[in-house]
């Protein structure tokens, strides 16, 4: 059904009295609105017995004098004219009655009017009009500025900025400059000449750098806009001159955690001196650092500086489920417990639900895998019964049929994970390499070697299929077809550290083509610098050329990063071929706590004839 002209009007109506309102409004509100020289017109209310007439009843001494409203019936009748025009079709006429009424009212509100007319017909140069017209009219107005900005930003004419852009910096408190320059780096990292739009911030953050109250902050957000536009090295000098300015500012050690990385070792510097200096620095901060060390697999300078945070503030939730993920990662399954179930405790109080359901998920999933792996399986699946995110469902269920396999129920245990719902073809995949792992647990190999086989010709480039056959052939000793795997796993994605460590591995563990095995072991390292297991692999190719006290080095700093039972395995053997045989029993010692059914580190004892 086609409107009315009726139903038109009637909505253009509406508007109009909002608009009527706020204008009369503003002409008592607004310091920049004139007096009206219009008379006032008063309509006394009907009067009751016993009462004097409105009109010479006595006004109360507190009541203020009313002031004189420049709305006419003139303009009155412009401004509903420009509402319905813009709203029956003809929005230019329609925003230049609205435009011309803003002006003579001098009313924030029908310029703002002005600019949503122009914008709604997709004229940004007539709403930059506006906005310029309204700061003419009202040159205090710091609404007029911002949408200025809002607009030469859409334009993309960043060039013309500078100037409005430093004084609405100048214009905002001191308190709400942490949030105007949080919406700077947003608005202007939006723009296509990422190099114009740091340039244009830094030039109209020039007086706040020469201020020690501001420098700082402003070095920070010429940082983030110079590490937008793809200039690493100028925002890491943005960031140290921030430091330099205010050691105590968070603003720029939270930019220079955005780069961390081994390429820029100038950057975590910034980050740990203002932590040691700032015993009261914002927990997010360390809570952020730990997770960029997580992501550089400094797992141990991780756990340090989350168990600094805990004794520090041991109300806070997030930094227990964190530092319980490590320490059972690390398998101090233990500590990890008491991290974990502290966490528990604490998320209740948590306001986010979102968040604390997502939190406690993880810490039942984990608290499951601890007790599995000391084969209380009662305890895992209450664990697991208290998971109740949908989801999280897959995960919980795949846990449960892990379960039933180490007791012997692998077929249960396959038909549960078949049981799972597909929602999606990722969905599909995870429940077929689920199934796969079962096998493998299991040493299923010739199953779990023929499901993956099956499925790898009908997706042949499927890089996960090939690398799990890979494995999956070396554990039935077809080495041969192992690597050919692997070099098509290389050729598939020329960037998988993997398929370079293992099958560098593979070669190194057999003694042979040991050059060729260091080759590809040295640019899986390349690939992932701070992999442990990876460093575990070229220590190992070290000792079998007969490096050994390069070999103890490698492995001694990947076992301290990881004390992973396989890299200990390793560690021990050839500290015990260089006769430290009393620290070597030491290390397998531990790593016989940490996981007593490792088979690297089972085999190396029983070749080794040792009994820690």
């Amino acid at each position: 059904m086609i409107p009315s002209l009726r139903r038109h009007r009637l909505a253009a109506a509406a508007s109009f009295v909002v608009l009527l309102a706020c204008a009369a409004q503003a002409q008592t509100s607004d310091p920049a609105a004139p007096k009206s020289p219009a008379p006032i017109i008063e309509r006394p209310a009907p009067s009751r017995p016993g009462t004097k007439p409105a009109a010479v009843a006595a006004k109360p001494a507190s009541e203020p004098n009313a002031q004189p409203s420049a709305l006419t019936a003139e303009l009155f009748y412009e401004i509903l004219m420009g509402e319905m025009t813009a709203r029956s079709g003809d929005p230019g006429s329609g925003y230049a009655l609205v435009l011309d009424a803003a002006r003579r009212l001098r009313d924030g509100k029908l310029f703002q009017r002005a600019v949503e007319i122009a914008l709604q017909s997709r004229s940004g140069d007539a709403a930059l009009a506006a906005s310029r017209a309204w700061q003419e009219t009202l040159p205090n107005s710091r609404d007029a500025r911002r949408i200025e900005l809002q607009i030469l930003i859409a334009l993309n004419r960043i060039g013309e900025t500078v100037e409005p852009l430093r004084a609405e910096i100048a214009a905002t408190p001191q308190i709400e400059k942490p949030m105007l320059m949080a919406v700077i780096t947003r608005n202007y990292s939006r723009a296509s000449d990422k190099k114009q739009a740091a340039s244009v911030v830094e030039q109209a953050l020039v007086d706040e750098l020469k201020s020690p109250a501001t420098g700082a902050l402003a070095w920070a957000t010429i940082g983030r806009m110079r590490l937008n536009a793809g200039d690493t090295s100028g925002a890491l000098d943005a960031a140290f001159k921030g430091q330099q300015m205010d050691p105590a500012s968070d603003a720029p050690p939270a930019l220079a955690l955005e780069m961390i990385d081994p390429g820029q070792p100038l950057a975590e510097p910034i980050v740990t001196r203002y932590l040691a200096s700032n015993p009261k620095a914002p927990p997010d901060l360390r809570i952020a650092y730990a997770r960029v060390l997580v992501e550089n697999r400094r797992y141990a300078d991780s756990t340090a500086q989350l168990q600094a945070l805990t004794a520090a503030r041991p109300e806070l939730a997030e930094p227990w489920l964190l530092l319980g993920s490590l320490q059972a990662q690390a398998r101090q399954d233990a500590a990890a417990e008491t991290s974990l179930k502290r966490y528990i405790e604490l998320a209740a109080n948590q306001k986010d639900p979102d968040d604390r359901q997502r939190g406690t998920t993880q810490a039942y999933l984990l608290l499951s895998q601890l007790a599995e792996r000391r084969k209380d399986f009662t305890a895992a699946e209450r664990w697991l019964a208290r998971v109740d995110s949908a989801d999280e469902l897959v995960v919980a269920q795949t846990r449960r049929a892990g379960l039933l396999a180490r007791q012997g129920k692998l077929p249960q245990a396959r038909e549960l994970v078949r049981g799972l719902p597909e929602r999606t073809p990722e969905d599909k995949k995870q429940k077929f390499l689920a199934e796969v792992q079962l096998l493998r647990d299991a040493k299923q190999y010739q199953a779990a070697y023929d499901m993956l086989a099956q499925a790898s010709a009908a997706a042949p480039n499927d890089s996960d299929l090939v690398y799990d056959q890979a494995m999956v052939a070396e554990k039935l000793n077809r080495l041969d077809e192992m690597e050919r795997l692997l070099r098509r796993l290389i050729e598939l994605k020329p960037e998988n550290q993997n398929a370079y460590n293992a099958l560098g591995y593979s070669f190194a563990d057999r003694k042979i083509r040991l050059d060729e095995a260091r080759t590809l072991i040295q640019k899986a390292v390349q690939l992932a610098p701070e992999d442990p297991f990876i460093a575990d692999s070229l220590g190992w190719v070290e000792f079998r050329l007969g490096n050994t006290s390069e070999a103890i080095r490698i492995l001694e700093a990947a076992y301290k990063t990881r004390p992973d039972p396989e890299i200990g395995a390793h560690f021990g053997e050839v500290l015990w071929s260089a006769g430290q045989k009393d620290r070597a029993v030491t290390i397998w010692k531990e790593a016989l706590l940490s996981d007593a059914e490792n088979e690297t580190l089972q085999e190396t004892l029983k070749r080794l004839r040792v009994k820690p």
